[in-house]
Protein backbone atom coordinates (compact mmCIF):
# COMPACT_ATOMS: atom_id res chain seq x y z
CA UNK A 1 0.00 0.00 0.00
CA UNK A 2 2.94 2.31 0.75
CA UNK A 3 6.41 3.30 -0.92
CA UNK A 4 9.49 3.45 2.02
CA UNK A 5 11.09 6.71 1.14
CA UNK A 6 14.87 7.31 0.95
CA UNK A 7 16.20 10.30 2.08
CA UNK A 8 14.19 13.48 1.11
CA UNK A 9 17.10 15.72 -1.44
CA UNK A 10 14.38 18.63 -0.14
CA UNK A 11 14.68 18.49 3.60
CA UNK A 12 17.45 17.49 5.37
CA UNK A 13 15.30 16.48 8.76
CA UNK A 14 13.08 14.12 6.14
CA UNK A 15 14.99 10.82 5.82
CA UNK A 16 14.51 7.10 5.15
CA UNK A 17 12.19 6.06 8.14
CA UNK A 18 14.03 3.77 10.45
CA UNK A 19 13.06 0.10 11.57
CA UNK A 20 11.99 1.48 15.04
CA UNK A 21 9.70 4.36 13.47
CA UNK A 22 8.27 1.43 10.66
CA UNK A 23 7.49 -1.09 13.91
CA UNK A 24 6.09 2.02 16.33
CA UNK A 25 4.01 3.42 13.69
CA UNK A 26 2.58 -0.16 13.59
CA UNK A 27 2.06 -1.08 17.07
CA UNK A 28 0.22 2.27 17.39
CA UNK A 29 -2.40 1.29 13.89
CA UNK A 30 -3.35 -1.61 15.52
CA UNK A 31 -3.91 0.26 18.86
CA UNK A 32 -6.37 2.62 17.06
CA UNK A 33 -8.06 -0.24 14.95
CA UNK A 34 -9.01 -1.46 18.27
CA UNK A 35 -9.89 1.80 19.67
CA UNK A 36 -12.30 2.29 16.63
CA UNK A 37 -13.91 -0.94 16.60
CA UNK A 38 -14.83 -1.04 20.54
CA UNK A 39 -16.19 2.61 20.13
CA UNK A 40 -18.02 2.28 17.02
CA UNK A 41 -16.67 5.20 15.81
CA UNK A 42 -17.22 6.66 12.21
CA UNK A 43 -14.60 9.25 12.12
CA UNK A 44 -12.65 10.84 15.02
CA UNK A 45 -10.45 13.59 15.34
CA UNK A 46 -7.24 13.97 17.37
CA UNK A 47 -5.04 17.15 19.14
CA UNK A 48 -2.07 17.14 21.59
CA UNK A 49 -0.76 19.75 23.55
CA UNK A 50 1.60 19.10 25.90
CA UNK A 51 5.38 18.61 27.57
CA UNK A 52 8.20 17.05 25.17
CA UNK A 53 9.93 13.85 25.52
CA UNK A 54 6.48 11.98 27.58
CA UNK A 55 4.75 9.06 26.96
CA UNK A 56 1.65 11.09 24.98
CA UNK A 57 4.20 13.16 22.92
CA UNK A 58 5.31 9.39 22.01
CA UNK A 59 2.10 7.99 20.90
CA UNK A 60 0.89 10.65 19.47
CA UNK A 61 4.09 10.57 17.15
CA UNK A 62 2.80 7.47 15.66
CA UNK A 63 -0.60 8.71 14.52
CA UNK A 64 -0.43 9.15 10.58
CA UNK A 65 0.33 6.11 9.34
CA UNK A 66 -2.39 4.45 11.82
CA UNK A 67 -5.17 6.62 10.81
CA UNK A 68 -4.33 6.90 6.48
CA UNK A 69 -5.04 3.59 7.24
CA UNK A 70 -8.64 3.99 9.16
CA UNK A 71 -9.17 7.05 6.68
CA UNK A 72 -9.06 4.85 3.68
CA UNK A 73 -11.21 2.19 5.35
CA UNK A 74 -14.03 4.59 5.43
CA UNK A 75 -13.43 5.99 8.79
CA UNK A 76 -11.84 9.33 8.45
CA UNK A 77 -9.56 10.75 10.76
CA UNK A 78 -9.00 14.58 10.95
CA UNK A 79 -6.07 16.31 13.07
CA UNK A 80 -5.85 19.62 15.30
CA UNK A 81 -8.99 18.78 16.73
CA UNK A 82 -10.58 19.75 13.49
CA UNK A 83 -14.51 17.99 14.18
CA UNK A 84 -16.02 20.15 11.15
CA UNK A 85 -13.05 18.95 8.52
CA UNK A 86 -13.72 15.29 9.78
CA UNK A 87 -17.29 16.21 8.57
CA UNK A 88 -16.50 17.24 5.73
CA UNK A 89 -14.47 14.03 5.19
CA UNK A 90 -16.82 12.18 5.91
CA UNK A 91 -19.47 13.38 3.16
CA UNK A 92 -16.68 13.37 0.74
CA UNK A 93 -15.96 9.48 1.75
CA UNK A 94 -19.88 8.26 1.59
CA UNK A 95 -20.21 9.95 -1.69
CA UNK A 96 -16.77 7.74 -2.90
CA UNK A 97 -14.64 10.96 -3.96
CA UNK A 98 -12.06 10.35 -0.85
CA UNK A 99 -11.73 13.58 1.35
CA UNK A 100 -7.61 14.44 1.96
CA UNK A 101 -7.26 16.29 5.22
CA UNK A 102 -5.79 19.68 3.78
CA UNK A 103 -4.79 23.54 4.33
CA UNK A 104 -3.16 25.79 2.26
CA UNK A 105 0.39 25.52 2.46
CA UNK A 106 1.92 27.87 -0.42
CA UNK A 107 0.86 29.67 -3.66
CA UNK A 108 2.97 28.26 -6.72
CA UNK A 109 2.80 31.53 -9.11
CA UNK A 110 4.31 29.66 -12.08
CA UNK A 111 2.12 27.32 -12.44
CA UNK A 112 -0.55 29.40 -10.70
CA UNK A 113 -1.80 27.23 -8.26
CA UNK A 114 -2.23 26.72 -4.41
CA UNK A 115 -0.38 23.34 -3.22
CA UNK A 116 -3.19 22.48 -0.57
CA UNK A 117 -1.84 19.34 2.04
CA UNK A 118 -1.03 18.69 5.73
CA UNK A 119 0.64 16.08 7.71
CA UNK A 120 -2.13 13.76 7.00
CA UNK A 121 -4.12 11.38 7.27
CA UNK A 122 -4.74 10.92 3.55
CA UNK A 123 -7.52 8.24 1.93
CA UNK A 124 -5.24 5.87 -0.17
CA UNK A 125 -7.99 5.34 -2.85
CA UNK A 126 -7.26 8.76 -4.55
CA UNK A 127 -3.43 9.09 -3.90
CA UNK A 128 -1.26 9.84 -7.50
CA UNK A 129 0.64 6.50 -7.18
CA UNK A 130 1.75 4.89 -3.80
CA UNK A 131 2.04 7.01 -1.16
CA UNK A 132 5.15 7.48 0.71
CA UNK A 133 6.05 6.79 4.16
CA UNK A 134 9.00 9.71 4.78
CA UNK A 135 10.67 9.39 7.98
CA UNK A 136 10.52 12.83 10.40
CA UNK A 137 13.90 14.18 12.62
CA UNK A 138 11.64 16.23 13.50
CA UNK A 139 7.66 16.78 12.87
CA UNK A 140 6.35 19.98 11.21
CA UNK A 141 4.72 22.54 14.05
CA UNK A 142 4.16 19.92 16.95
CA UNK A 143 5.89 18.20 19.13
CA UNK A 144 7.87 14.50 18.06
CA UNK A 145 9.57 12.46 15.68
CA UNK A 146 7.89 9.49 13.64
CA UNK A 147 6.39 8.34 10.12
CA UNK A 148 4.75 11.16 8.03
CA UNK A 149 2.85 9.54 4.88
CA UNK A 150 3.53 12.11 1.80
CA UNK A 151 1.06 11.87 -1.14
CA UNK A 152 -0.79 13.85 -3.87
CA UNK A 153 -4.14 13.94 -4.75
CA UNK A 154 -4.73 11.80 -8.41
CA UNK A 155 -4.34 14.92 -11.21
CA UNK A 156 -7.51 15.86 -13.21
CA UNK A 157 -11.21 17.27 -11.85
CA UNK A 158 -11.00 17.97 -7.89
CA UNK A 159 -13.35 19.74 -5.20
CA UNK A 160 -12.49 21.43 -1.79
CA UNK A 161 -14.96 20.67 1.04
CA UNK A 162 -14.72 23.43 3.47
CA UNK A 163 -17.17 22.62 6.54
CA UNK A 164 -17.36 26.09 8.89
CA UNK A 165 -19.88 27.83 11.43
CA UNK A 166 -22.37 30.78 10.48
CA UNK A 167 -22.77 33.26 13.50
CA UNK A 168 -25.69 31.75 14.29
CA UNK A 169 -24.14 28.33 15.25
CA UNK A 170 -24.80 26.64 12.03
CA UNK A 171 -22.61 24.49 10.07
CA UNK A 172 -22.02 26.13 6.02
CA UNK A 173 -20.65 24.48 3.40
CA UNK A 174 -17.96 26.19 1.37
CA UNK A 175 -17.41 24.54 -2.33
CA UNK A 176 -14.47 25.06 -4.67
CA UNK A 177 -14.00 23.23 -7.94
CA UNK A 178 -10.86 23.33 -9.27
CA UNK A 179 -7.66 21.06 -11.03
CA UNK A 180 -5.17 18.69 -9.85
CA UNK A 181 -2.18 19.63 -11.84
CA UNK A 182 1.34 17.65 -12.19
CA UNK A 183 2.51 20.97 -10.93
CA UNK A 184 5.68 20.40 -8.32
CA UNK A 185 5.38 19.39 -4.80
CA UNK A 186 7.55 20.00 -1.99
CA UNK A 187 8.55 16.67 -0.70
CA UNK A 188 8.93 17.20 3.11
CA UNK A 189 7.10 14.55 4.32
CA UNK A 190 3.76 15.97 4.13
CA UNK A 191 0.39 14.97 1.57
CA UNK A 192 0.32 17.77 -1.25
CA UNK A 193 -1.96 18.58 -4.28
CA UNK A 194 -0.70 21.60 -6.18
CA UNK A 195 -4.50 23.05 -7.19
CA UNK A 196 -5.78 25.25 -10.00
CA UNK A 197 -9.07 26.91 -9.08
CA UNK A 198 -10.71 29.22 -11.72
CA UNK A 199 -9.60 32.25 -10.38
CA UNK A 200 -5.94 33.49 -9.83
CA UNK A 201 -4.59 32.37 -6.55
CA UNK A 202 -5.47 35.75 -5.13
CA UNK A 203 -8.69 36.43 -6.05
CA UNK A 204 -9.85 32.61 -5.52
CA UNK A 205 -8.39 32.99 -1.47
CA UNK A 206 -9.95 36.66 -1.55
CA UNK A 207 -13.54 34.84 -1.87
CA UNK A 208 -12.80 32.17 0.40
CA UNK A 209 -11.73 33.82 3.18
CA UNK A 210 -14.86 36.48 2.45
CA UNK A 211 -16.58 33.14 3.36
CA UNK A 212 -15.12 33.04 6.96
CA UNK A 213 -13.70 29.53 6.42
CA UNK A 214 -12.20 27.57 9.00
CA UNK A 215 -8.26 26.98 7.86
CA UNK A 216 -8.68 23.32 6.84
CA UNK A 217 -10.65 21.58 4.13
CA UNK A 218 -11.15 18.12 2.72
CA UNK A 219 -10.25 17.38 -1.18
CA UNK A 220 -12.07 15.05 -2.99
CA UNK A 221 -11.90 13.31 -6.35
CA UNK A 222 -14.18 14.85 -9.04
CA UNK A 223 -16.46 17.85 -9.79
CA UNK A 224 -19.01 17.46 -7.13
CA UNK A 225 -20.42 20.68 -6.19
CA UNK A 226 -23.96 19.66 -7.47
CA UNK A 227 -23.71 16.68 -4.89
CA UNK A 228 -22.00 18.12 -2.15
CA UNK A 229 -24.96 21.21 -2.40
CA UNK A 230 -27.64 18.65 -2.32
CA UNK A 231 -26.09 17.14 0.94
CA UNK A 232 -26.11 20.84 2.14
CA UNK A 233 -30.07 21.04 0.82
CA UNK A 234 -30.90 17.15 2.73
CA UNK A 235 -28.90 18.92 5.92
CA UNK A 236 -30.93 21.96 5.75
CA UNK A 237 -27.15 23.78 5.91
CA UNK A 238 -26.24 27.05 3.96
CA UNK A 239 -23.59 26.21 1.63
CA UNK A 240 -21.96 28.47 -0.85
CA UNK A 241 -20.20 27.57 -4.33
CA UNK A 242 -17.22 29.92 -5.55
Amino acid sequence: MFEISGDSPADPIAKQPSAQQLEWSCRVAVAQERLVRERSLDALTYYYHGSPVSAYEQLQAGFILGHSLLTARGIPCAGEGDLKTAVAMKICDILGTGGSYSEIVVVDYADQAILLGHDGPFPIAISDGKPVLRGMGLYHGKQGTGIWVEAKVKSGPITALNVTQTGEGRLKLIISEGESTDGEMMKIGNTMTPVRFREHPDLHMEKWFREAPTRHCALSLGHNASEFSKVADLLQLESVIL
